[in-house]
């Protein structure tokens, strides 16, 4: 989820693979079976074919020759060194599994903050052992309280052994929105005796998904521009709070 140069130039037509289409030319059926997987085709300028792949959760582009016999693996300029492989691989590669990605992050046990009716959502691995999370959480209360954005925390519990007790003990109270927020004005987390064992792996299932998204670190925040989903690690600077919040800064009343 790096962002990715867009597409200054020449304008592609994205062509998808049907279901049942015909076979991969040999070239690029040889690359798929050297572990490229093919998303989906697009036309391409000097009489190529564009094919949309990934490896190793890379993406790659690939093209075909005229001759249908020769592909180039590689980034294709135009004349003033515009990129015109990044718009094609955003379109059939990265905004189809920044989708799922983003399906898994509501899908995972978050404590919500804010408006349920704002029109940006943030979702933030949040451990209650962790600085950097507090600082963005006060840093991020203009935005919220004026209803333009609703953080979404993913609890984990990676900084402390307490870390993951605590995460259960605000998933589990009677208002866990409540509960983070007294916990953010230096409130205790009330212990519990008995850990839930649905949110003990409702826990567990937030740190591999943060894992399996390469954050290591919290506050892991993740925001979308356009179809794309975009990752801020730590505590954004102001110019970062913005893009991450999608608006200026609220002014103060």
């Amino acid at each position: 989820m790096i962002p990715r140069a867009l597409l200054l130039g020449t304008a592609l037509t994205t062509i998808a693979l049907p279901t049942g289409a015909e076979p991969l030319p040999a070239p690029i059926a040889a690359l798929e079976r050297q572990g490229l997987s093919i998303h989906g085709s697009f036309e391409a300028p000097g009489g190529l074919t564009g094919y949309a792949g990934s490896y190793q959760g890379r993406e790659l582009a690939a093209y075909l020759l005229a001759d249908g016999e020769h592909v180039i693996v590689g980034t294709l300029q135009d004349a003033a060194g515009n990129d015109l492989s990044a718009a094609p691989l955003e379109r059939l590669v990265r905004a189809p599994q920044d989708a799922e990605t983003w399906t898994d992050l509501e899908q995972s046990a978050w404590i919500a903050d804010g408006d349920d009716a704002a029109e940006r959502v943030v979702y933030v691995f949040t451990d209650t052992r962790c600085p950097y999370c507090d600082a963005f959480w006060a840093a991020a209360r203009p935005w919220v309280e004026a209803g333009r954005v609703q953080l979404r925390h993913i609890m984990v519990g990676v900084l402390s052994s307490q870390s993951p007790r605590e995460a259960v003990a605000l998933l589990a109270s009677d208002d866990p929105a409540a509960a983070l927020a007294d916990h953010q004005a230096g409130g205790e987390i009330a212990p519990l005796e008995r850990l839930p064992r649905e949110l003990e792996e409702a826990i567990y299932a937030n740190q591999q998904l943060m894992h399996g998204l390469g954050i290591m670190a919290t506050p892991g925040i993740l925001y979308r521009q356009g179809e794309l989903v975009e990752l801020a690690q730590g505590l954004p600077d102001e110019q970062a709070m913005e893009t991450v919040m999608g608006s200026p800064r609220p002014p103060i009343e």
